[in-house]
């Protein structure tokens, strides 16, 4: 049996672990707003600085070149700003994942020492139902560890898709740029 000592711990436990996920929560969205604010700012003084290219532009060849040579930066900050952003989404899931998983651990260790208690304290005969009740917690802790390698995996596959997909647009927004340029 629980003591009120044991149930307060873990009340004490299961808060300080919410006001962590809420603070790493909060450093995401800090991140995120600090990412978007310095990208507004960037975005309104190249609209500045291109602008002020347009109107002293005199002729549609020189329109043409600058708007070929806008092109490729365009590319390569959208593929850096998606850059972050998944590497900011990123951060703060593999925080509440490591979050999950330290608890999923303690909660199967408590549970493992009441299953033990419990065989310990069971009447003569029922040996044969406690080994069946581990072996099920055991399948269950092994499907657990083998859902978790998977979500990893596909995670890692996921990034490594999204980083070739950036690395693609990045190198065609430049094939592009220099195959304008190379008509002209």
């Amino acid at each position: 049996m629980l003591t009120a000592e044991q149930v307060l711990a873990s009340h004490k436990a299961n808060l300080e672990t919410l006001f962590g996920l809420t603070a790493k929560a909060f450093e995401g969205v800090e991140k995120l707003v600090e990412l978007n604010m310095t990208a507004s700012k960037a975005a309104i003084t190249e609209a500045a600085e291109t602008t002020q290219a347009l109107l002293t532009t005199k002729d549609a060849q020189e329109l043409l070149a600058l708007q070929a040579s806008l092109f490729q930066p365009l590319a390569e900050k959208t593929a850096s700003y998606s850059r972050h952003l998944y590497e900011i989404a990123s951060g703060a899931g593999s925080e509440f994942g490591k979050t999950f998983e330290a608890q999923a651990a303690d909660v199967q260790k408590k549970f493992l020492a009441v299953v033990d208690n419990a065989a310990k304290n069971a009447p003569a005969g029922s040996e044969t139902a406690v080994a069946v009740f581990k072996s099920a917690v055991a399948a269950g802790n092994n499907a657990l560890e083998s859902v978790q390698k998977a979500v990893k995996q596909a995670s890692d596959v996921a990034e490594a898709n999204f980083n070739a997909a950036a690395t693609t647009a990045v190198n065609a927004a430049k094939s592009t740029s220099t195959s304008r340029t190379a008509k002209r």
